[in-house]
């Protein structure tokens, strides 16, 4: 059950309004790595985990807090679009308010489809999509998910927080960095407690067994560049992070295999094939008459 209480975890109040900067803060909204993103990741992440306890606790109240931020974001938006012109001026760049509107960095369908407000979109106006979420059901996996998710959103915020001089806005970006940091240490101590518990181990899925692997290439870095250095890295010589091997480097990778020849499908994809057109139209046509895959 959810239950919406109608006050902010931190104020989002901007000094003045911005039509361009509610654009630009649009990414930590609507993005790829925003605030949608995370809060409904770490949702669905705690619908499907299989355990209860303290990590399906975790995930569900950091969830909780990120929808908040969700909101954080979308108010402070709508309130920097708040006294947004209308554009029904002429304009020395195009007389057209709308091209002008776009030339000058602002969204127009922020007022056109929102009246003046937030939308579930990124910076350039594509729709937040489901396929940004990462819910796999393996908390190790997940977990490091989630910490790339926070790391990517803070390098956003932390870019943004220079983009605006406005002291209403920078301090709800502080308030976000500050959350960011959180997390970031969260997601990596409950990796690192995952595996302490045994409940997970590298490589993931470590309940796989290693036997089924090619094992000759499992710890070799192969090098696919002209670029050498990779060698120095500590991927390329000593123990392995999930304690199971040495790591070697291979400076050149191996010759090849052959190439298969090119498929033919059913003649009813209607692929190009070197067969002549005749015979697939002429094989199409008996499949179907024989009602055959």
């Amino acid at each position: 059950m959810y239950f919406h209480r109608q006050e902010l975890q931190h104020k989002a109040t901007p000094d003045a309004p911005d039509a361009v900067y509610a654009r630009k803060l649009q990414e930590v909204l609507g993005g790829q790595y925003g605030e949608i993103t995370v809060a409904l990741q770490y949702q669905f992440q705690a619908w499907n985990m299989h355990i209860p306890g303290k990590y399906r606790d975790l995930v569900f109240g950091i969830g909780a807090e990120e929808m908040g931020h969700v909101e954080m974001l979308a108010v402070m938006i709508a309130q920097l679009l708040e006294k947004s012109p209308l554009g029904v001026t002429e304009d020395a760049v195009q007389d057209d308010p709308t091209v002008a509107a776009i030339v000058g960095g602002t969204d127009v369908q922020q007022a056109i489809v929102a009246g003046a407000g937030a939308r579930p979109v990124d910076s350039n106006g594509n729709p937040w999509m489901g396929s940004y979420l990462t819910a796999s059901g393996n908390l190790l996996a997940d977990f490091h998910a989630n910490a790339n998710a926070e790391m990517q959103g803070r390098v956003q915020v932390a870019r943004l927080y220079h983009m605006t001089q406005d002291h209403g806005v920078r301090d709800l970006l502080a308030f976000l960095l500050a959350r960011d940091t959180m997390h970031q240490n969260q997601w990596l101590a409950a990796a690192a407690e995952v595996r302490e518990e045994g409940i997970e181990e590298l490589p993931v899925p470590s309940n796989f067994p290693l036997s089924k692997e090619e094992r000759d290439v499992a710890y070799q870095y192969i090098n696919f560049s002209d670029g050498a250095a990779a060698a120095e890295g500590s991927w390329a010589s000593g123990p392995t992070p999930d304690g199971h091997g040495e790591f070697s480097y291979v400076a050149e990778p191996q010759p090849g295999v052959p190439m298969p020849p090119p498929t033919h499908p059913d003649a009813r994809f209607y692929g190009t094939t070197e067969l002549p057109n005749l015979l697939e139209k002429a094989a199409g046509g008996a499949q179907d008459a024989m009602k055959k895959e």
